[in-house]
């Protein structure tokens, strides 16, 4: 029951804060350690892969040799079967190992993706509800979609083409100093200027790629946060305005990108022009030394053959380095959530003494002893010495004004947040005996937002007890009043809910007969009866009493129905219990209880009967 409040305007209107650390200076070589963690399982096909490459590389060096051969044979007035068939022979092998280098190295490279991907749904489903919600959700997804994908090309095709490249380049260079070393003199000077603009540029083109991937992230961000909240934008006569604050981003994006396209661009143009240059002058001289009787015309062709292809090597060392960069880039973003926060999946020694045994009935199903907590270091408490008791049986219901801590008393409960002082108790042990799964396996939570999960209807149904049988969703379904609400559907409980249309109504009893499908010890409702009409209210409020009489209810009450049907009413102000007692008791004792039944404007109605 909280009065109203303008802080209840959808958040994700407005632009998400940027929760990523600042860029420290020096730290690449993290950033590739980052990279290479995530190439460690696969090094031995990341091997085969070199050696195939390498294969390939040797294949294409021996090329220009075979046909300074075949250009020698003319002079000699051999037979050019055989050479002519060393290069056919060169042409075909070099093709089945380019093939399988590129099959072997792609298979590779969807692993890894896939790796990193796991790593990180993981590592979000594993976080703390604070890490998680501290993000846009947006940013979060873009992280498993666009990042990983930058890593497909970063972490084989680079790093095998770094060293491909290498060995190509070395190798056509000790070739080429066979055939003329005046000529590799000219080709290394070139090479010399060329590594030198590249080693100035790659810094740039990291730096590049790393904002444009976090202004990507950004835009999802605004973008999921604009579309989840639709009906708040459109209301609020604010689609120009969100819209333009969503092309901001996207626009800041683009400018990102674009500055990355031209850093590269620029690598690009210089190393290409540097070769294109080279051969000029080396034609030129080359051309000039045959005139002189100093080269031989078969040797000046495989010469131009190597400068022709050492374009290949160069052209590979410049797309692996740039392709290295966003993957580095990419797997630091990456790298971030491993620094989320996460729920320990274990619990501390249970308490002295048996544990087996049930509880004594006069024991609380859940204590709260003096707890103070908070969402973060440096902001104020939710709750400040908080002390309550929830019997085994009864229907308890929580009230207060906005801030008075009635959802943070949820959060506590399902351990979505740990007490800063003072202590929890479930059956009589505290909280640290329990782990997370064994404390949320006896709860069964319905928000008031009542979100379902992606999937079909009966999915939904069967998320919190996959075991549970068609008797079982009946019985859930008639006490909620939707038994036979989706029988017109063309796939009945298994219409996926993306293909029909469900009220906030129904998705609320969806979600409140999720929970009894659940048959939990406690429930927990955020106002369970927020968006029904008055018949399936009176239908909610007999399956909470129902609950009540086998096992303990808990609400957060928005509405005075919700209030009156409970066992226990706890007055909520400023993070600690004013006062508790009965609707009539309350009526008559507490001011603040009395304010906010009538600021609903609801008149006074009797207490039920026994």
């Amino acid at each position: 029951m909280s009065l109203p409040s303008s802080s209840d305007v959808d958040p994700a209107v407005t632009e998400p804060r940027d929760p990523r650390p600042a860029t420290v200076p020096g730290d690449g070589r993290r950033r590739l350690l980052l990279l290479l963690d995530l190439v460690r399982p696969h090094r031995r096909t990341l091997g085969a892969g070199l050696l195939l490459g390498l294969g390939g590389t040797a294949l294409g060096l021996a090329t220009p040799m075979v046909t300074k051969w075949v250009l020698d044979t003319l002079g000699t007035g051999e037979s050019l079967a055989r050479p002519i068939v060393w290069l056919l022979g060169l042409f075909v092998v070099g093709s089945v190992v380019g093939y399988l280098q590129a099959v072997v190295l792609g298979t590779m490279a969807e692993r890894i993706v896939l790796d990193a991907r796991e790593s990180l749904v993981r590592r979000y489903l594993r976080a703390t509800v604070a890490a998680v919600t501290g993000r846009p959700t947006g940013e979060l997804v873009t992280r498993v979609t666009s990042d990983t994908v930058l890593l497909r090309e970063a972490t084989s095709s680079s790093l095998v083409g770094l060293v491909n490249g290498v060995v190509a380049l070395v190798g056509t260079l000790v070739l080429m100093g066979v055939l003329d070393r005046v000529l590799l003199g000219t080709t290394v000077a070139a090479l010399v200027v060329v590594g030198a603009v590249m080693a100035l540029l790659l810094p740039g083109i990291g730096a590049a790629e790393r904002a444009s991937q976090e202004a990507l992230g950004g835009l999802g961000g605004m973008l999921e946060g604009s579309l989840r909240a639709v009906r708040t934008v459109k209301s609020s006569r604010a689609e120009q305005r969100q819209g333009a604050a969503v092309l901001a981003a996207a626009r800041a994006a683009r400018d990102h990108a674009v500055r990355a396209v031209r850093t590269t661009a620029l690598a690009w143009t210089v190393s290409w022009g540097g070769v294109q240059l080279a051969i000029i002058v080396i034609l030129g001289l080359g051309a000039w030394r045959v005139g002189q009787g100093e080269l031989a015309v078969s040797s000046l062709i495989a010469f131009l053959l190597y400068a022709f292809n050492i374009v290949g090597p160069i052209t590979e060392l410049t797309q692996a380095l740039t392709q290295l960069q966003s993957g580095v880039a990419a797997a630091a973003r990456i790298g971030e959530v491993q620094a989320m926060d996460v729920e320990p999946d274990h619990a501390l020694a249970p308490a002295a003494g048996p544990t087996d045994r049930a509880p004594a009935p006069d024991v609380p199903v859940i204590e709260l002893r003096g707890v103070t907590a908070g969402y973060g270091p440096g902001l104020p408490a939710a709750v400040r010495d908080l002390s309550l008791r929830v019997p085994r049986r009864g229907h308890t219901a929580m009230v207060g004004p906005s801030g008075a801590g009635k959802t943070t008393v949820f959060s506590l409960l399902l351990r979505f947040l740990e007490p800063q002082e003072g202590e929890l108790l479930l059956d009589g042990r505290p909280y640290a005996t329990w782990s997370h799964a064994d404390v949320r396996s006896r709860f069964a939570y319905v928000e008031q937002e009542t979100p379902v999960v992606p999937g079909s209807i009966r999915d939904n149904l069967l998320f919190s007890n996959p075991d549970a049988t068609e008797a079982d969703l009946a019985a859930a379904l008639a006490a909620v009043r939707l038994d036979g609400a989706f029988d017109g559907l063309p796939d009945g409980l298994d219409t996926r809910l993306s293909e029909t249309s469900v009220s906030g109504g129904q998705r609320q009893r969806i979600a409140l007969a999720r929970a009894l499908v659940c048959r939990p010890q406690v429930m927990l409702l955020d106002e369970a009866t927020a968006q029904v009409d008055g018949l399936t209210e009176a239908a909610v409020h007999d399956t909470i009493r129902a609950l009540a009489t086998t096992g303990a209810v808990v609400t957060v009450a928005h509405r005075l129905s919700t209030v009156v049907d409970a066992d226990t009413i706890l007055v909520l102000e400023d993070g600690r219990v004013r006062a508790r007692g009965t609707h009539a008791e309350l009526l008559a004792a507490d001011a603040l209880y009395r304010e906010l039944v009538e600021a609903l404007r609801i008149a006074d109605a009797p207490a039920p009967q026994p």
